[in-house]
């Protein structure tokens, strides 16, 4: 009752920034019935099976379970496995990644105790997976209070939450308790979570998923098209801004203009991270004295890819193919406050990879290009036109930054294999132990 009390108050004080945002942007209003009032049988097949639900909030842990779920599936084929999203772009892309494979995709409900437990009543799932850091206090304990063990993989766990957490701990640490295991990308992510209260025996240190989905090779039919569409030239230098939050377009564009003209083969694609913004970022370029190309028109390339177009890639879900596509990287959500955004994609490529000084939610995988000299990380940005300078002036030492991030990202994987061992324990235990519910 004490967060369906606290839900309420936040719904109610967001709700004039909700209405706008649903009445301007058209967000929120799609499975609003599953989020508000639950899943219902007629949403959904029903199914004898033994259920695995995995959840993703939204684009970047969508493109994180693909490749999980299919080694679930194929471990375990008497399983039914379902999948939940909360955002509107997570669950486009979840039903194009699931399509024709069996896997059911609906809006997660949001955490009230009449949509979770109407969920979990019509799925009844003997496996609850969350990717990253879910922490949904009704849902957890509801899902438990039915017999439903509760994982979490690739966990990640910032000092910053840790901190806000703990200032509640009377409040929050049962919720951690409840978690039956939890996979963390690594030991300072571990203590972190025990230091919140989840049972030590519970935490592992499995490693991060993102290493194993990371590319490894440019050499791809989806790379080489998008080259193509692009009107891509072998002597272009490709310099991609992908998953840029507000203010930094404007500082990758401001790069390109002050070296273009010196070096006319430098070209420059840019990825908003969220899609209500491709339409400004379009001005944005506009403004500044160059072309805008949209991805989104979808037309053939022209004959040559000139120096006053500006690519907007402004489509959602394949920023890691476009990737491949560039010597030189700016992972973006790094000079505002987001905390940084992934940036193993483009060190798998071998691509020469800068990012701002904020990274904190990628700390782990930060630090570990920065010690094998696979990245570079800038303080100001007037200091990313002094990277890209340098990139464009001396190609070995881009190569070798390349080189270095691609070979830290193969030297890393492995996570998936230790996460389904896991997993597969949790679900033989369910497939011996009878399930025994009781009212949530």
């Amino acid at each position: 009752m004490f967060f369906n009390i606290l839900y309420l108050f936040g719904l109610l004080a967001a709700s004039p920034w909700i209405a706008y945002r649903a009445f301007f942007q058209g967000r929120y209003r799609r499975g609003v019935s599953q989020k508000l009032f639950g899943l219902r049988h007629g949403d959904i097949e029903s199914s004898n099976q033994s259920t695995a639900w995995f959840h993703a909030v939204s684009v970047g842990e969508v493109n994180l379970i693909p490749g999980l779920v299919a080694s679930f599936r194929a471990d375990h084929p008497h399983w039914r496995v379902v999948v939940s999203c909360s955002t509107d772009t997570g669950y486009d892309l979840a039903t194009s990644k699931f399509a024709g494979t069996g896997v059911d995709v609906f809006f997660c409900p949001l955490d009230f105790t009449w949509a979770v437990r109407k969920t979990v009543r019509t799925l009844q799932p003997q496996l609850l997976v969350l990717a990253e850091l879910e922490l949904w206090p009704n849902l957890i304990r509801i899902a438990r209070d039915y017999g439903c063990q509760v994982a979490i993989v690739n966990a990640r766990l910032s000092k910053k939450s840790a901190a806000n957490y703990r200032r509640f701990w009377r409040i929050v640490s049962p919720t951690f308790a409840r978690i039956d295991w939890i996979g963390c990308q690594d030991h300072d992510y571990a203590d972190r979570f025990i230091a919140c209260g989840a049972t030590q025996s519970a935490v592992t240190v499995t490693g991060c998923l993102k290493f194993d989905n990371a590319p490894s090779s440019r050499d791809t039919l989806d790379v080489v098209s998008r080259l193509d569409w692009l009107g891509h030239h072998p002597w272009h230098q490709v310099f991609l801004a992908g998953s840029t939050h507000d203010g930094e377009e404007r500082i990758a564009i401001q790069t390109y203009q002050q070296l273009s003209d010196s070096h006319p083969d430098l070209r420059l694609a840019m990825t908003p991270r969220h899609a209500p913004r491709f339409d400004d970022v379009a001005k944005l370029i506009v403004s500044m004295g160059f072309r805008c190309r949209r991805r989104s028109e979808m037309s053939p390339a022209a004959a040559d890819w000139d120096a006053d177009t500006i690519i907007l890639l402004d489509t959602i879900g394949d920023l890691r193919h476009w990737w491949g596509t560039a010597q030189i990287a700016f992972v973006g959500g790094s000079f505002v406050s987001r905390g940084g955004q992934n940036m193993l994609e483009p060190a798998g490529y071998g691509a020469a990879v800068c990012f701002g000084p904020n990274t904190q939610n990628f700390e782990d995988i930060t630090r570990r290009l920065l010690a094998a000299d696979g990245a570079v990380q800038l303080q100001t940005p007037g200091e990313l036109t002094d990277f890209v300078r340098q990139c464009l002036l001396d190609p070995p030492a881009t190569d070798r930054l390349g080189i270095h991030a691609a070979a830290m990202v193969a030297s890393h994987r492995g996570a998936t294999a230790r996460t389904l061992q896991h997993l597969a324990a949790m679900a033989a235990m369910r497939d011996v132990v009878p399930l025994v519910r009781r009212a949530a």
